[in-house]
């Protein structure tokens, strides 16, 4: 069974209009899966997604560059962030916030293969 739009979880878009974002099929597309499996990790709080003009969009930079994959350490993050009881729209408000001590914003740090000091910064978070 196909879940439909509606049945997708997402947030209010609390993100930068200038932070670009996939409709859920070039997700699936960009990271070689069916519909239904990118359904699935939104779901399963493997992936965060956010309205716009009433569309289901994934952050852009969730996705590695050049291969079909969720950017290392992504999940973990996600994880550490619900752990300390953050909901999934404050996850992508702190995941985009500039923070000048990494430098730059958490997904870029993500992105930058730090992410043992983004799930550090996640985890000092939660005490």
């Amino acid at each position: 069974m196909i879940a439909a739009v509606s049945d997708v979880p997402t947030v209010p878009d609390v993100l930068d209009p200038r932070i670009s974002a996939l409709p859920l099929p070039d997700v699936a597309q960009r990271l070689g899966q069916p519909m239904t499996q990118v359904h699935r990790m939104l779901r399963d709080g493997q992936l965060l997604a956010v309205r716009r003009d009433g569309v289901p969009v994934v952050p852009a930079d969730f996705l590695a560059d050049g291969e079909p994959a969720v950017v290392k350490h992504l999940l973990g993050t996600l994880t550490v962030l619900r752990d300390a009881g953050f909901s999934d729209e404050e996850m992508l408000r702190w995941l985009f916030t500039p923070d000048d001590t990494l430098p730059g914003t958490p997904i870029g740090a993500l992105r930058s293969n730090r992410g043992r000091e983004v799930k550090r910064r996640a985890q000092a978070l939660a005490l």
